[in-house]
């Protein structure tokens, strides 16, 4: 792993962590290079940067949980917890759709701005009233946005706190976990800025995703680091995302603090979706919350960031970086290097 890790660092990255756990036990734990683009920082211990869409895989770890306890049922209809939701035909729409991007809600039909993202009550308010662009389950389209105020809404209305409030009060802090959604302003000297890529992937911007159209830029604003987006707006390092997400590595006990049953894990692979994304343009395979190939499951976020979760190896490999590459719809290649090196070591 540290062989991996000099050698992107030697390459494309900046600065970047890596972690791997085997079971509870952390294996790898490294970091290096810049916080900066500049190179004047260097990236330390508690580095920790916009991971994007990496923070998919938190908001769905907080849906496996409250499923688990019996609080929520995925099986469900989304009006069953969010009765306003129902309007325009959305009766059907459950919540493993929403999970496995087959909801027919991929992005708001009124033109957004990003800085609209910031008040959650009116983007999900737009999403009640919204009707869907296909039938529930029928059609995989990544919701690259909007799934984390649906899924966050749902656990609004069932444990009164907020998606951000939840994770931190019932995952992360209970794990010691150094992972935020909704970043306090005391942490704000350990943020990375987010480097933009230097040219967008031909498909992606063929595609035009996203509504609101996001800057990649955004993520180094103060609104944002406070908005506690919970589909792209988690902060955190390889060590925190690999932490948390090795719960469902370990079948739901890790470091002493059971969040899940065995059973309650094992759900992460239910699949939802396996064919073309339709946003994405590649071929998909999502279970609950996640992408899953076997009996592992994964999720990266926009530039680079990745995890991955190998329930039979009871591994967790996590990479986290600041300079952002688009090489395709499913990102580059580094993070994928990082897997293998793991495997390598296993």
């Amino acid at each position: 792993m540290r062989d991996a890790l000099a050698a992107s660092l030697d390459d494309r990255d900046v600065g970047a962590s890596v972690a791997v756990y085997l079971g509870d036990e952390p294996v790898a734990d490294l970091w290096g290079g810049y916080a900066d683009a500049e190179r004047t920082r260097p990236w330390e211990r508690d580095t920790i940067t916009c991971v994007w869409s990496t923070t998919k895989t938190m908001t769905a770890l907080c849906a496996l949980v409250l499923a688990d306890r019996g609080v929520l049922d995925l099986d469900a209809p989304v009006a069953r917890y969010w009765p306003e939701f129902a309007a325009a035909g959305k009766e059907g729409v459950l919540l493993r759709h929403v999970l496995g991007h087959t909801a027919g809600l991929p992005e708001w039909h009124e033109p957004l701005r990003v800085e609209q993202l910031y008040d959650r009550p009116a983007v999900t308010e737009l999403l009640a009233r919204q009707a869907p662009g296909s039938e529930p389950g029928a059609v995989g389209a990544y919701h690259a946005i909007t799934q984390g105020y649906l899924v966050g809404e749902v656990v609004r209305r069932v444990t009164g706190r907020s998606l951000a409030a939840f994770f931190a009060e019932d995952v992360a802090g209970p794990l010691g976990a150094d992972f935020h959604i909704g970043l306090p302003a005391a942490h704000d000297h350990r943020v990375a800025p987010v480097i933009p890529a230097a040219a967008r992937a031909p498909e992606l911007a063929a595609r035009g995703l996203g509504n609101p159209p996001v800057p990649p830029e955004a993520a180094n604003t103060e609104a944002w680091r406070r908005a506690g987006i919970p589909s792209v707006g988690g902060f955190g390092n390889a060590r925190s995302v690999a932490a948390v997400q090795s719960v469902l590595a370990c079948g739901g006990l890790a470091r002493g603090v059971r969040l899940m049953s065995e059973a309650g894990c094992e759900r992460v692979l239910d699949e939802q979706f396996n064919g073309e994304d339709a946003i994405l343009g590649a071929q998909v395979r999502y279970g609950m919350g996640y992408a899953v190939r076997g009996r592992t499951c994964s999720w990266g976020g926009w530039g680079g960031s990745l995890v991955v979760v190998d329930l039979d190896a009871r591994m967790t490999v996590a990479y986290v970086m600041n300079r952002m590459l688009e090489e395709g719809p499913l990102g580059d290649d580094r993070g994928l290097g990082i897997v293998m090196a793991a495997y390598a070591g296993l």
